[in-house]
């Protein structure tokens, strides 16, 4: 049966306790961790620091990023249509793209690898000529915020607020760089899904992918959330601001925060974690537990994805 969805306020969605379902997620134990860039390493704009101690209940979260098949059985079921269809749009990695070249429409400012391709949506994710046929357990792809909140909403679940997510990805780890220490490779062997090589014109593939993995890539962390580095950045529910941190650390320690208010007449950024396949130290050092980075609520990408989250009680 056929539904619409609604956003409702511009707020993120929540949903009642008796809306509320748990299927594939994880619970969390409750409690407190230094949450931001304790090695100095972050990008001044992004605000990965002071690092400052955040409590948190318990929460659950979903073990994977939301897949293809999953979001095509949202689409199915309530013939919901994402942010980049409408627009008949989407930005796509140059070295992926799958279009006739009068589908390329150009390139955005600054990110010459980056190409805006006509057709590209969460069906056809490197532009019209590409589909997800053979992708079904690997992340959903060009979905806005505004998407995932839709998602959330038919799934009875909602988006992670950034401190539970960080909390989450660090599966019970304390202060180190990624889920599984402080080495990207430890032992010479690749841990998260990113890009080897240089970029933006050569991915070596050394880790076994050259754009995103399937969900279930390499190993879970301590709490049982796969693929938190790299593969693709996820969605919070949280808006964005550099100044967050500083604002916190000053009433520290915090409880369950949450993002920085914004005026709901305009478009605020929201908060992004994880990195994604194309990340790389040269220039996009965000595949790290204390990275932050932001788009419009309304933007999609084919490195952009999510995982859901809900109460514990």
């Amino acid at each position: 049966m056929i539904e619409t969805i609604t956003l409702g306020p511009p707020g993120p969605f929540r949903p009642s306790a008796a809306d509320r379902r748990t299927r594939r997620q994880v619970r969390v134990p409750g409690g407190m961790f230094a949450m931001g860039d304790a090695f100095g390493e972050g990008y001044a704009a992004d605000g990965e620091g002071p690092v400052h101690e955040v409590r948190l209940d318990p929460f659950l979260i979903d073990a994977t990023t939301v897949t293809n098949a999953a979001f095509a059985a949202f689409v199915k079921d309530t013939g919901y249509v994402t942010d980049a269809e409408r627009l008949g749009m989407s930005a796509v990695f140059h070295l992926t793209v799958r279009a006739d070249p009068s589908d390329i429409l150009g390139s955005p400012l600054g990110t010459p690898w980056w190409l805006v391709v006509r057709g590209a949506s969460w069906r056809s994710p490197d532009g019209p000529q590409s589909s997800i046929g053979s992708l079904q357990n690997h992340p959903v792809v060009q979905v806005s915020w505004n998407d995932a909140q839709a998602y959330c909403r038919w799934a009875g679940k909602r988006l992670p607020t950034e401190a539970e997510w960080e909390y989450a990805a660090r599966g019970g780890r304390k202060g180190s760089r990624f889920p599984w220490g402080d080495e990207l490779t430890p032992r010479g062997r690749w841990m998260c899904n990113v890009w080897q090589g240089t970029f933006p014109t050569h991915n070596t593939g050394e880790d076994g992918h050259v754009a995103t993995a399937p969900v279930k890539s390499f190993r879970p962390n301590g709490f049982g959330l796969w693929n938190t580095m790299g593969n693709v950045w996820e969605w919070c529910a949280d808006t964005f601001a550099a100044d967050t941190y500083a604002a916190r650390a000053a009433q520290a320690p915090v409880s369950d925060p949450r993002g920085p208010v914004h005026d709901p007449g305009r478009s605020a950024p929201r908060v992004m974690r994880g990195g994604s396949f194309l990340c790389h130290d040269s220039y996009c050092y965000r595949y790290r537990l204390a990275a932050r980075s932001s788009n419009t609520a309304e933007s999609a990408a084919a490195n952009i994805g999510f995982r859901c989250a809900n109460d514990a009680g």
